[in-house]
């Protein structure tokens, strides 16, 4: 709107050439800017100069320059200006922005993502393949990035990211072992069969395999090597090849599990984080295995992951053991080193245990390593410990976790359940009473 003398209050109007009419105005920042399109009408144009001057003051105003930012520029900003993400979280940002974002998204400007595009993108991926977790993992970074952009950088007014549900996993429910599943899974992975594999002139694999106590020859000539071994690992499972047994493992399958320890904390342990008299483990820092290969020494998970878990005295055996043969003398000694005294991988660990042989043998195809910390925190919860105790055990700073395990094991549904079965029970009991003697 315009002054009395003639001049207006915000911004002016001028008309171009073409008839039309294009506003221009001062930012917060007190520069010029024009308008990023024009008007048919001078009233139009006016209407236009109100709403940015209400939004400068509502504080929602947008810069259309900053707007036009690539989002793959922007968005590979957003992750380098994130320090405390851990490194493997740096990692899968950017290895979902390379893979499954910029081939979409990345060369339009952030201004120009609709919630249209962010809804046909989502549905491209899903339709190429990609795995519902992965596509949601995808959209929460799109939807935190794009969110920045909203909320600190003020580049555009509303997050595009509007899917309901695009962002939600459901994970599958992970096994949980018994106790005698766990000391059995321990001793299993120890076991060795005694044989050697050979490869021959035609590319071909003999086995040779020691029963009862003398080598001998298998008769079958294999085209591969994991052939082979899979072929010797069956025989010292059913019995036709001796085996040997290896406790490195044993003392690490019980400890991270009746400890509820992740991997990268047990793999970390050094031998003063033991107190066997007291009956602690002390939990200060984690290995995290870049997607990179790389190994880095980090910080726990969060604040709450630094913390003294006590170990049962079923076990403290089995540590005692283990400390004495596998563990060097030094306080700072690994207390599960790998095959050359250096920090454990979870992929050597796998390949020397056969780990997948082994949970197939026990007829729990498909378990993982972190599924024994589940058995663990499902045992606290089973205590009936308070929703703190059990939060301080499994080292989170949140109680959603630890309310889950809680749920499982006292939720409602067991009281409910029961006490329908104590309405059956009385009701098949006076049924039984009327009966007619025959």
């Amino acid at each position: 709107m315009a002054n009395r003398d003639g001049h207006r209050r915000f911004g002016n109007i001028r008309k171009r050439e073409s008839g039309r009419y294009q506003i221009r105005y001062p930012g917060p920042d007190g520069l010029m800017r024009s308008g990023t399109e024009t008007y048919e009408r001078k009233s139009d144009a006016e209407r236009a100069l109100l709403l940015i001057e209400a939004q400068i003051i509502r504080g929602e105003w947008t810069d259309p320059e900053r707007g036009k930012v690539k989002f793959k520029d922007y968005a590979e900003t957003w992750i380098s200006q994130r320090p405390g993400l851990r490194p493997r979280t740096v990692d899968l940002y950017r290895w979902l922005l390379k893979k499954h974002i910029t081939p979409y998204l990345g060369n339009t400007a952030v201004g120009k993502i609709s919630t249209a595009m962010v809804r046909q993108w989502r549905a491209d991926l899903l339709g190429n393949g990609v795995s519902v977790s992965v596509a949601s993992k995808a959209y929460r970074l799109l939807r935190a990035v794009l969110m920045t952009a909203v909320e600190e950088d003020h580049i555009i007014s509303r997050n595009p990211c509007r899917i309901r549900g695009a962002g939600d996993e459901h994970a599958q429910e992970r096994p949980v072992l018994t106790v005698a599943q766990v000391f059995e899974l321990a001793d299993l992975v120890g076991r060795r069969p005694v044989g050697n594999v050979r490869k021959l002139k035609d590319n071909a694999y003999r086995l040779r395999f020691q029963r009862y106590g003398e080598m001998r020859t298998h008769p079958e000539v294999f085209t591969g090597r994991a052939d082979a071994e899979r072929a010797l690992w069956k025989m010292g499972t059913d019995g036709r090849a001796d085996c040997t047994h290896d406790r490195r493992f044993r003392a690490l399958v019980l400890l991270a599990t009746f400890a509820s320890l992740r991997w990268g904390e047990v793999s970390a342990l050094r031998r003063t984080d033991v107190d066997l008299d007291a009956g602690t483990v002390r939990i200060r820092v984690a290995y995290v295995e870049r997607s990179t290969g790389g190994l880095v020494l980090g910080p726990l998970k969060s604040k709450a992951g630094r913390r003294v878990v006590g170990i049962p005295k079923d076990i403290v055996s089995a540590l005692r053991e283990h400390i004495a043969t596998y563990v060097q003398d030094e306080p700072g000694a690994l207390l599960f080193p790998g095959a050359k005294g250096g920090p454990l991988r979870r992929s050597g660990f796998n390949t020397r245990t056969r780990w997948v042989d082994v949970v197939k043998e026990m007829g729990m195809p498909g378990l993982h390593f972190h599924d024994l910390r589940h058995t663990g925190n499902m045992l606290a919860a089973e205590s009936g410990a308070g929703l703190k105790d059990l939060m301080a055990r499994m080292g989170h700073d949140n109680v959603r976790a630890a309310m889950i395990y809680q749920h499982a094991v006292r939720g409602a549904d067991r009281a409910i359940t029961d006490a329908i079965d104590r309405q059956l029970t009385k009701r098949n009991d006076g049924d039984a009473d009327e009966v007619p003697a025959g």
